[in-house]
């Protein structure tokens, strides 16, 4: 089936089915083009809290599509891919960040979105990298914080706040692999270029970066910007809708160490395609489920992050 069979497919199975088709920023242009909301890890969050639609497709990764069964329990919720995992959620097992907690009973745990529902059941507060900065610093200059999993999240909030949060060893494999030297040589090729960079992105990178946000902070400095180049160290994904809003801008992809390629995408977001998609719909499979005394626990501390982000 085409391409244009597919669009059309799905435009009428959603609308006859009550779905809504939640895509994130990584997603390939074609499912970002078809969703209903396009976004990152808090705007997902938000619009499957909010939507009155009986069927959520997430088009992004397993925590995500949790995430929203979480806050949905009586909604359907599908992926189409239920092998589009994530390799920083992978890094944090729940018996072992069990442990780490359990080690420090008078610390309070901040957990970053990018992980399972069973470490979310383990957490006070989950954070996104939007919403981070401001999360933390809700909590008296002297707690006793754990922050997990991402170390390079975590080491910026606590350069940014003054902190000095319990950090676990956790990191994303996308935003691990950018090169520092080839991103320099890229700068001397473009001169006028900012660098905008991800705060799960390592410490050298971003100390040279001119701006450091989320996926949306980034996509809205670009668009407000008055410079005209930008090298972007995050998923390459954010691109299309970087280009999208500013068309009379140039964004570069920052490379990664593998010398093969010049961008740097997530083999995980990657697995959803538009036929999945269709197939997805169609089948009403793969289907998301969280056990009920975990989504009992886990529902809390992303109910107080949505509070606070209100």
């Amino acid at each position: 089936m085409a391409t244009t069979d597919f669009v059309k497919e799905i435009n009428r199975m959603r609308s006859e089915k009550n779905a809504i088709v939640l895509a994130h920023y990584y997603q390939t242009p074609e499912i970002q083009d078809i969703a209903d909301c396009v976004g990152d890890s808090l705007a997902l969050a938000q619009w499957a809290a909010k939507t009155d639609a009986g069927m959520i497709v997430l088009c992004g990764v397993h925590f995500m599509g949790e995430t929203a069964k979480i806050l949905s329990p009586e909604k359907k919720v599908l992926i189409p891919d239920p092998n589009a995992g994530c390799s920083l959620a992978d890094s944090c097992p729940a018996d072992r960040f069990a442990e780490f907690v359990g080690a420090h009973p008078d610390y309070e745990v901040i957990s970053y979105v990018n992980t399972s529902a069973a470490v979310k059941a383990l957490t006070d507060v989950v954070v996104t990298s939007t919403n981070a900065r401001r999360i933390v610093e809700t909590f008296p200059a002297d707690a006793k914080l754990i922050f997990g999993p991402d170390r390079n999240l975590g080491n910026y909030i606590n350069s940014v706040t003054g902190r000095k949060m319990l950090l676990w060893d956790g990191a994303c494999h996308v935003h691990e692999q950018f090169s520092l030297e080839k991103i320099l040589k890229l700068m001397d090729v473009y001169p006028q270029a900012e660098l905008l960079a991800h705060p799960e992105c390592r410490q050298p990178v971003l100390a040279i970066a001119g701006f450091v946000g989320s996926t949306s902070s980034l996509l809205s400095y670009s668009a407000r910007s008055q410079k005209k180049e930008f090298i972007v160290a995050t998923e390459s994904g954010i691109i299309h809708e970087m280009r999208r809003q500013s068309p009379d801008k140039t964004f570069i992809p920052a490379p990664p160490n593998d010398s093969t390629c010049a961008c740097n995408e997530c083999s995980f977001m990657r697995l959803n395609t538009m036929e999945k998609l269709y197939l997805c719909l169609r089948d009403e499979s793969p289907e998301i489920t969280v056990d009920p005394a975990i989504r009992e626990k886990a529902v809390k501390p992303i109910r107080r992050m949505l509070e606070l982000s209100l």
